[in-house]
């Protein structure tokens, strides 16, 4: 049981300026607000992407569905990509009485759940994509806001068990969607306004359960412009090692998890499995990942908190699930694939229950916070459309064993990254990247 206390403000750690982390939530509170947002973006995200778009433009676009569908999906991700460091620098920046974080997450979230309503009458492939673009926009602004308010409130000592709630949420939030999706009658518009009900609920639990004072820019703070809007997208390696690692360390080991988008087609191409029967397949390997990354967020996530290391479980994380590609590219029937799909599900896990934890740590300064986190978040996005433009060259070279065991390679650099960054209290050691120069 999290005590639902608040605790007394500390000092946002590698923050150069020493301000104060507010933590104006009591911690149960904040955890099941963190839970409510973060499954409100993923079921948002996550179900029209593998479900609704796919059936929405097959009805709308017949034979060109496919092409469509890349349409839609990319210039969604494009948006989406832009939108989130502005959002987080906006966040930081927004002085409303409702709080500078609990305003975006209402009305990001909000807004987006929404439009996906909207989504339902669409009747043409630009209504669809203008109305996921926007959707992709507004959820960037919700997410932005998500990770600063957790820089901003959750304790220290308890971010390890945040990280791996949160990993946890990010895998199963989109099935609760697809399973309550998958329970209505198929019609179009009812599946996208249940996908829209649901979001809404989360984001309104969130601002209920959320306690977020109202922010006093600093005096002397310059306006908005396009120069400081433009470095919103940068935090400077040279200035921030250990950011910089933490980075590298967050696209490296993202883009080895990213390769499992390609199952599908291993299953078709390698073991000749009828199209029909893949969804089925698919299912049940998320439904694997869940339970793995299940076990491993909690137990890792609290014994990180309980040991104050984070290093470790990132570089195990990492390995694992280098060792979890291995194992599938050389797969020669369909349970091995199952069990390599399972180890790289563990290490994914691992790593994503301390990597939260330790992104928060690096964070240069309390202060741009959300425009901070949002360049990290370029760093788990990027990855899901670089793989695709690399896969065929790798497929191209060795076929599936190329194509995983090459990307395997990813999760061992991206592991072997986070020796360079300072653990909890080896900051300003030598022999590690120094936090700011």
């Amino acid at each position: 049981m999290i005590p639902d206390e608040v605790l007394p403000p500390v000092v946002a750690t590698g923050s150069p300026s020493g301000i104060a982390a507010v933590q104006a939530t009591g911690q149960r509170r904040l955890v099941g607000a963190l839970v409510g947002t973060n499954a409100a973006a993923y079921i948002m995200t996550a179900v029209p992407i593998n479900l609704l778009l796919v059936t929405h433009l097959t009805v709308i676009a017949g034979a060109e569905a496919t092409s469509a569908f890349s349409i839609v999906t990319g210039v969604g991700g494009l948006a989406g990509l832009i939108a989130n460091p502005l959002g987080g620098r906006i966040s930081d920046r927004t002085a409303a009485r409702f709080g500078r974080r609990r305003t975006w997450i209402l009305t990001g979230g909000l807004g987006a759940a929404i439009l996906l309503v909207i989504m339902g009458w669409t009747t043409e492939v630009w209504q669809v994509a203008l109305g996921w673009a926007l959707a992709m926009v507004l959820v960037s602004f919700q997410l932005a806001a998500t990770a600063a308010l957790a820089a901003d409130q959750v304790a220290p000592q308890r971010r390890g068990m945040v990280s791996g709630v949160v990993a946890f949420v990010a895998l199963a939030g989109p099935v609760v969607g697809f399973a309550v999706v998958s329970a209505v009658p198929a019609v179009p518009w009812l599946q996208w306004l249940v996908v829209g009900v649901l979001s809404a609920a989360g984001v309104l639990m969130t601002v209920v359960l959320v306690r977020d004072p109202q922010h006093r820019v600093p005096a002397g703070e310059p306006p908005l412009d396009l120069r400081i809007i433009l470095r919103s997208y940068w935090v400077s390696p040279r200035e921030h090692p250990a950011f910089g690692w933490a980075w590298a360390v967050r696209f490296l080991i993202t883009a080895a998890w990213a390769a499992n988008s390609y199952l599908a087609f291993l299953f078709t191409q390698r073991f000749a499995v009828p199209t029909d029967a893949v969804p089925g397949m698919i299912f049940l390997l998320t439904l694997l990942a869940i339970a793995c990354v299940a076990v491993t967020a909690w137990v890792t996530g609290w014994l990180s908190d309980r040991i104050q290391r984070q290093k470790p479980f990132v570089l195990f994380g990492g390995i694992v699930l280098a060792a979890g590609l291995v194992v599938v590219a050389l797969a020669p029937d369909i349970p091995i694939a199952y069990l390599g799909t399972g180890i790289m599900s563990l290490g994914y896990g691992t790593f994503l229950a301390t990597d939260f934890a330790l992104c928060l740590r690096m964070l240069p300064d309390a202060e741009s916070a959300g425009k901070d986190f949002a360049v990290l978040n370029i760093a788990a996005t990027l990855p899901v459309a670089l793989v695709p433009l690399v896969a065929p060259a790798l497929l191209a070279v060795g076929g599936f064993p190329a194509l995983f065991g090459g990307i395997a390679v990813l999760g061992l650099v991206g592991a072997a990254c986070v020796v360079r960054i300072p653990d909890i209290g080896q900051e300003g050691r030598p022999g590690f990247a120094a936090m700011q120069r």
